[in-house]
């Protein structure tokens, strides 16, 4: 089965050296804000694929399509602003490593930042990636395994202060899909333990900070 880094939100300064090469991993998974040499770093040194989605203090990808090693944006080449080597799952569907992945990054939005949407955006966005999904599990037969957001869904796992709150889309979104996992981060634990929650056969976990996980075909 699989075996996963997954980050978000908080840098492991201990990750960020050589030492992370003991680990034995098949992918990183990145679930928002943090540094996108960080993520390079760490699947250029385990050299196995990333996957991830931007957070609301990422820079915004929107607009940059990728032909093998060129990046393009409006039309023109340009230097792409993410990870080199890695795969932007905000809004798609992609298969990494054997384990299917639909993506939705940013936050709610509570300022003019960038990746940040309301809930109406981020339902229309969240809507496009349900299709998209259900057009890839027509063609090939295959499930979302893994639902990978930024944010939470609303009430499971948010907070009550205008930015850490979660999508309400998102449960739209569990239900349709029904992915086995649902990792997000944005919302820092401060130390204190963070259970999972299960909403139907989807286990909704918050990854901040760094852990290895596997996870069964």
């Amino acid at each position: 089965m699989p075996k996963a880094l997954v980050v978000a939100d908080e840098v492991d300064e201990r990750l960020w050296t050589e030492a992370v090469r003991a680990l034995r991993v098949d992918l990183v998974v990145g679930a928002g804000d943090l540094p996108y040499d960080y993520l390079e770093f760490l699947a250029n040194t385990l050299d196995v694929p990333c996957v991830f989605v931007p957070g609301n203090h990422d820079p915004d990808l929107t607009g940059y399509t990728r032909y093998g090693g060129l990046s393009m944006k409006d039309g023109f080449p340009t230097a792409w602003p993410g990870p080199a080597g890695g795969v932007n799952a905000d809004g798609r569907v992609v298969d990494v490593a054997g384990i299917r992945f639909a993506g939705l990054g940013g936050s709610i939005r509570y300022n003019n930042g960038p990746n940040q949407w309301t809930q109406r955006q981020a339902s229309r966005r969240a809507r496009g990636l349900e299709r998209r999904a259900r057009w890839r599990q027509w063609r090939d037969g295959r499930t979302v395994d893994v639902l990978l957001t930024h944010a939470p869904p609303l009430h499971l796992g948010d907070r009550e202060d205008p930015p850490h709150r979660g999508f309400a889309c998102l449960h739209r979104t569990i239900e349709t899909l029904r992915p086995r996992w649902l990792l997000h981060g944005h919302i820092h634990p401060h130390g204190e333990p963070v259970p999972d929650r299960v909403v139907g056969g989807t286990t909704v976990r918050n990854v901040v900070g760094h852990q290895i996980m596997e996870f069964p075909r």
